[in-house]
């Protein structure tokens, strides 16, 4: 006999790598290349470490209102966690808990199966088109519940408003969670839908647009029902998951809607760019409305560009995977370090 018996098995979530060396670009994890608003410099700077003696507000009140103002919502509509990965495992606790298999795209956010099988909920993936464009009708079957990301990940493609909300109508005896941690960067976001429809969990992160990523905030904007269930699991999990500077950091950021537009639009202006020369020197990719470029090449297999970007301190992320074996998924980084991605692979495929 053995206590390993008892142990709950998983296949963890593997994350991108984190070099620490000098020199390294960075393309790998779909970090922000820029730093976060000034306003929390100032916040930090001022902050009087002797609070943190005190536990948090519970309820994170101060970011609670800055968000229902600025999404127009109410603030019992909204809910938030530590970073949208917290926020998403919540709500695979909370909202799929039935016996039918919840549904998601079979090239998407990879920890979704992760929490399926850490929370023993009966999935079922169902394939993107040839287009790795998602299949609506593969939505419309009886399920336990549903999860899309828009855009999805890690292909960049974006689906429209109109698009999801067929799908949300035609489920409503399941939760349907649309994970918008990209949408920034060329979406639009189905907020607007929760007043119609009490089934929809719209989550998003500061980690991207907002490039707050090691402050590890995130939330979720739904129906006044669904935020109540989520925070009757989360404070039976633990009552006080959002710190005080990362409540007090992410209400600065949230007013500071100038900077966030700003950064926002050097990064799109970066990613259509980088589309125009990738697709010069023989690249094939969707049309990604991301903060990032799902590519393959025509002639030269993905595996070698990685390790050759690698040997040369470029770090982009690939999956050894069926149906994406070939693909690099790209960060768009600064002007800079993407002119120099561009010179590396125009010199690198001159070469062979």
């Amino acid at each position: 006999m053995s206590w390993e018996k008892n142990v709950r098995r998983v296949e963890p979530y593997v994350a991108g790598e984190q070099p620490k060396a000098e020199g390294v670009i960075k393309l790998n994890t779909n970090e922000c290349p820029y730093p976060p608003s000034p306003e929390i410099k100032k916040i930090l700077e001022k902050m009087d470490y002797g609070k943190l003696r005190l536990y948090p507000d519970m309820h994170a009140k101060e970011l609670v209102n800055a968000l229902a103002d600025y999404y127009h919502v109410k603030q019992q509509q909204v809910f938030v966690g530590v970073g949208s990965d917290d926020v998403l495992a919540m709500a695979f606790m909370t909202f799929f808990y039935g016996e039918r298999p919840i549904l998601f795209p079979d090239i998407t956010y990879s920890f979704y199966d992760v929490w399926a099988e850490v929370f023993r909920i009966p999935y079922r993936v169902c394939a993107l088109d040839g287009d790795f464009r998602i299949k609506k009708e593969d939505y419309l079957s009886p399920n336990g519940g549903i999860v899309i990301p828009n855009p999805n990940a890690p292909t960049g493609v974006l689906e429209d408003t109109g698009f999801f909300e067929e799908i949300i109508a035609s489920n409503p005896e399941s939760v349907v969670i649309v994970d918008e941690a990209y949408v920034d960067f060329g979406g639009e976001s189905t907020i607007p839908l929760i007043d119609r429809y009490d089934n929809l969990l719209v989550v998003q992160t500061f980690s991207k647009s907002r490039a707050m990523a090691g402050a590890r905030i995130g939330f979720a904007i739904g129906n006044e029902k669904l935020i109540r269930y989520l925070k009757d699991v989360k404070f039976s999990f633990n009552s006080y998951t959002m710190n005080m500077p990362a409540i007090e950091i992410g209400r600065a950021a949230v007013l500071d809607d100038a900077y966030f537009r700003e950064i926002v639009g050097k990064i799109i202006k970066t990613r259509e760019w980088t589309k125009k020369e990738l697709g010069r020197l023989g690249f094939s990719f969707a049309d990604s409305k991301a903060n990032f470029v799902f590519a393959c090449h025509e002639r030269v297999p993905a595996k070698d560009l990685f390790l050759a970007l690698k040997e040369n301190n470029i770090y982009v992320r690939h999956w050894d995977k069926k149906r994406i074996s070939n693909y690099l998924r790209i960060t768009i980084g600064t002007d800079e370090q993407m002119e120099k991605l561009i010179a590396f692979l125009e010199k690198y495929l001159n070469e062979n």
